[in-house]
């Protein structure tokens, strides 16, 4: 399994094409359009290219009921790996947090679980089973 803690992230947009040209301007980044993954349904994704950059890779996202960023809200997502979501998954609620969306596929990509922990912040666990 990956060394990193994280594995992946999302930075949340309300317009896919003015954040790639934002972070391809300021950090030379290059983007791969990518179809949603599973049942995402409206998303629009954008790979960080190369996806192996530094064992991390993430996407910016456009879908319906994100916010807009305003300096001060947090519109960034990271999710842990682990081997199967639904061991971690079953941990999050006793420790305080709450599981949002239970472990679901993302077709080839493998499988997601998100939840908030104490303190409202959203994350995800990653896996291939």
């Amino acid at each position: 399994m990956n060394e990193n803690i994280i594995c992946w992230f999302e930075i949340y947009t309300k317009d896919i094409e003015r954040a790639k040209k934002f972070y391809s301007e300021v950090i030379g980044t290059k983007f791969t359009d990518a179809p949603a993954p599973g049942d995402a349904g409206e998303m629009k994704m954008a790979f960080f290219s190369p996806m192996e950059n530094q064992g991390v890779s993430g996407a910016l996202i456009e879908m319906p009921g994100t916010k807009e960023g305003d300096g001060h809200c947090v519109n960034t997502m990271v999710y842990f790996p682990t081997q199967n979501c639904t061991e971690e998954e079953s941990r999050v609620e006793q420790a305080g947090g709450q599981v949002i969306r239970s472990k679901f596929s993302i077709g080839e990509f493998g499988f997601c679980s998100i939840c908030t922990d104490t303190e409202g912040n959203p994350f995800g666990f990653f896996s291939m089973q």
